[in-house]
């Protein structure tokens, strides 16, 4: 079977799964597979072997039940690197990367110490420690399994001796200051979780989307915790949903920080808050 008609064939079973992105779906796993990019997939026209038509139909068949690509393949790019991800931790998104450029200004040639609450898959302080060298950092989550994700990439990228992480709540984290505390933290109101697509709520972590009533419980957390363990003037960097800023906003003047900037996400949506601690 040639790549077109294989593709051809994919794209017809995911259109039929009501996959809503069923051609570009059918190329990346087909592209996967053949190691191979999707330009040169789509213009050097081959012979599939067998072996590889079997793969294709296999996870081809995973992806027409709504099974995200990165946990088809356990793996997912974020700021140029590879991660290793499954069920166990949110597959990283492209917004989240909107956290990472601003903090590589701000602490530019200086070597940190920081805490990531919620550190899922390792994908923010991961990225954040193979920019700067020398620094070091902490990840707390309360998913015991998802850690143990984040140290399959920790290892892979050879970061054992930069990072620690831990089995700890927010509240657990005492006498220690850091010069920037940074959290992608469960943002959506609890009843719009039956509204998220297929794909999130049948696969990705529950625990790592439900943010309460209101979508505010863990970030109220990570707020009065930032407050109790930066050092003065040290930087929160939160990333929040769609319409909390207002909210996020009045927690924050609450909890004696001050707004540096902002950051829109692709939709134009306030995304990221960059904080600074001040006196109180």
């Amino acid at each position: 079977m040639k790549t077109s008609q294989l593709l051809d064939m994919g794209s017809e079973i995911l259109k039929k799964s009501k996959v809503s992105s069923y051609l570009i779906d059918s190329e990346i796993i087909l592209s996967t597979i053949l190691k191979t990019s999707r330009e040169k997939l789509l213009t050097n026209q081959s012979i599939i072997s067998t072996k590889n038509i079997i793969k294709f139909e296999s996870k081809i068949a995973r992806r027409s039940k709504n099974e995200p690509i990165a946990y088809i393949f356990k793996t997912k790019e974020f700021m140029g690197l590879n991660f290793f991800v499954d069920q166990k931790s949110l597959i990283p998104r492209p917004e989240t990367e909107l956290l990472i450029e601003p903090i590589m200004k701000i602490f530019k040639n200086k070597k940190l110490f920081f805490l990531e609450i919620g550190i899922g898959s390792g994908c923010v302080m991961l990225s954040l420690l193979k920019h700067f060298k020398d620094s070091r950092g902490v990840g707390i989550d309360i998913c015991k399994k998802t850690i143990k994700n984040c140290k399959i990439n920790v290892k892979r990228l050879k970061l054992e001796n930069n990072c620690k992480l831990l089995h700890k709540s927010v509240d657990q984290i005492n006498n220690t200051k850091f010069d920037l505390v940074i959290s992608n933290p469960p943002y959506i109101v609890k009843r719009d979780i039956k509204r998220l697509s297929n794909d999130i709520k049948r696969f990705e972590p529950i625990i790592a989307l439900d943010g309460g009533n209101d979508g505010l419980d863990v970030i109220k957390k990570v707020i009065y915790k930032s407050s109790k363990v930066l050092k003065l003037n040290g930087i929160l960097a939160l990333e929040i949903g769609y319409g909390q800023f207002r909210a996020v906003k009045n927690l924050l003047v609450t909890n004696n920080f001050k707004i540096k900037f902002v950051i829109k996400d692709y939709e134009n949506n306030i995304r990221c808050i960059f904080s600074t601690l001040i006196k109180k």
